[in-house]
Formats: structure tokens, sequence, C-alpha cells
């Protein structure tokens, strides 16, 4: 059997007839016009429609049909998804263990504080886009403006705080303030991007002076310790003797009372006395001198009553008695 070779030249193209050519023609053109009139817009996502490079309107999730061959194009804009600007640092893979760019990105980080300190602020800021049409068309680069101004707003508001604040106490008023004035600035400029958060990372000293910077801190907090120590005892001497003050006056306000009632006592007792006195000077007088003698002979122990004009009398005082009794 003589094998048969295969030539080349032999081939000739299907006979295909002009009314089936224009009938595939047509029915690619039919394929190509249904492929590229109707899209889908995911549930996150609205659909911009330019038609001739101009906008034409807005569409929302589903599927959706426009003018093929190039009259309308779409562009999807993500509204509903949470967006994130990084400053001062770059995530390279998140997940469970999130790993991050070794590069450090000091011409956004590095900043000047208001007590003339310089400080390494690493931020993030979370957004929506609220308008797309601003978003694609009011601004051109969007992003990048938007970050432009972030940075900007961040150095203005540490550089109106201190080091200490910006470290320790005064980050989320850092945050929030940072927020509000973005937000402001994004209207103003017509983004259409809605501001959710501000969230400071990691803010330290730079390299080169962070040892120093350590130091003063320790040194802070030995003061404020010191600080906190005389304020203790201050409160433990003070309000004691402040009490002690209190008690010693006190006691002398009621000794004056005591003394003062006291005198008011004698002195109408006095008053009453010289006012019966006068109505009788005599008997009073006698009965005056009654009561000063029986109060002045109950402290006399050996009494030795004698008439004035008796004489002889010094056997009667038995000076020996006497002194043996001493």
């Amino acid at each position: 059997m003589a094998q048969q070779q295969f030539d080349i030249n032999n081939i000739k193209p299907p006979n295909i007839s002009g009314k089936s050519l224009r009938t595939i023609v047509v029915l690619g053109l039919v394929f190509i016009f249904a492929w590229s009139s109707w899209f889908t817009v995911s549930p996150e996502e609205v659909g911009v429609i330019l038609r001739f490079g101009k906008y034409e309107r807005t569409v929302n999730p589903g599927l959706n049909f426009k003018i093929p061959f190039g009259v309308e194009t779409v562009t999807k804009v993500a509204v509903e998804r949470q967006e994130k600007e990084e400053f001062g640092f770059r995530t390279q893979r998140a997940g469970v263990r999130t790993q991050y760019s070794s590069r450090k990105y000091l011409e956004e980080s590095l900043m000047l504080s208001g007590d003339l300190n310089a400080a390494e602020v690493e931020w993030i800021v979370q957004y929506r886009i609220r308008d797309p049409y601003k978003f694609l068309f009011k601004v051109r680069h969007a992003r990048q403006t938007f970050r432009d101004v972030t940075e900007a707003v961040m150095r203005q508001v540490i550089g109106d705080r201190t080091v200490n604040e910006i470290i320790t106490v005064g980050r989320q008023e850092i945050e929030d303030t940072v927020r509000v004035m973005l937000q402001n600035i994004s209207k103003q400029y017509e983004l259409g991007i809605n501001v959710d958060q501000v969230v400071l990372q990691d803010v330290n000293p730079p390299e080169e002076v962070k040892q120093s910077f350590n130091e003063v801190n320790e040194a802070e907090q030995e003061k404020k310790k010191l600080v906190n120590q005389a304020q203790s005892e201050y409160n433990r001497v003070i309000p004691k003797a402040k009490g002690q003050a209190l008690q010693k006056i006190e006691e002398a306000n009621g000794y004056k009372v005591e003394r003062i009632n006291e005198a008011l006592g004698d002195a109408k007792r006095f008053n009453a006395l010289f006012n019966e006195y006068m109505k009788a000077k005599d008997v009073t007088r006698q009965r005056m001198y009654l009561e000063t003698m029986s109060k002045v002979m109950a402290r006399v122990k050996r009494k030795l009553i004698t008439d004035d004009k008796a004489s002889g009398i010094l056997p009667l005082f038995n000076l020996e008695d006497l002194k043996n009794a001493k």
C-alpha cells in the first residue's frame, strides 16, 4: 500500500457561500453587541457611566446596560468598602501575622512638635468614598491629594502640641482634631470622601535621641514620684495641724466664754450684794464679816478665841504642842 504524503499546496479553504459569511458576521456582531452592552456592578460598588468621555449617570449594583462599541464606558467605584491610607509605614501582607515594610518613611513620619522636639509619627486614616462623581472628576488624582492634605493637617496639629502630649495623654485629642479638620478640608475641596477614623500607631522620638529622651522621661517620672510623696506627707501633716489649731481655738473660745460668764455672774452678784448693803449697811457689813470669818476659820486647824482685854494668855497656847504638831 502506497503511503500518502501531506502536500500543503493541496490545502483549500472550505467552500463558504456569501450568504453564510454574512450570517456569521451578523451573528458575531450581535454577540459582541450583547457582550459589551451588559455589565454587572458588585454590591459594594456603583458604576459611573461616561458617554464619549463625559459624565452621563451613576448606576446601582446589579446587572446594567450601556451603549457598546466605546460610546459609553463604565468606571466602578467602591462606595461601601472602607479604604485605608498608611503614613510612616507600609503593610506588605496582612493576616494573622502582619508583615510590614522594613523601610522607614521619614519624609512622612518625621515631625517637629510645639516644644521644638522631633518625633516619628505613624498613623492610619480610614475613609469611604461618599460621592463617586466628585471623587473622579472634581479633583485630579484625588487619592494623592487626600494623602497630601492628611499629612499637612497632621503636621499642623503635631506642631501645636508638646512631645509629651503627643506620646502620652494627647493621642485621642489629636486623632479627633485631625479627623474633624481633614473632613472639613475634604468637603471644601469636594473630594467626595467621608473620613471615618484617624488612628495614631507609633509615636516615638528619633533613634538618635531616643536614649536621651528616655532619660528625660525617667527624670520626669522620678519628679512626679517625689511630688506625690511630698503631697502625701502634706496631706498627712497639714490637716492634723489644722485640726489641732482649730481645737486650740475652740478651747480658747470656750475658756473666753466661761470667764466672761463668770465675770458677768460675779458682777451681778456684787451688784445684788451692794444693793442689799445700801439698804442695811450695818447688818450687811456684819453678815459679810461673819461669812468671811467662817471661810477663813474653816482653814485654821487649831483655834483659840480670847477677849481683847485678857492678859497672861501665853501659857494657854502650849507652844511645845504646836511645835510637835509641825
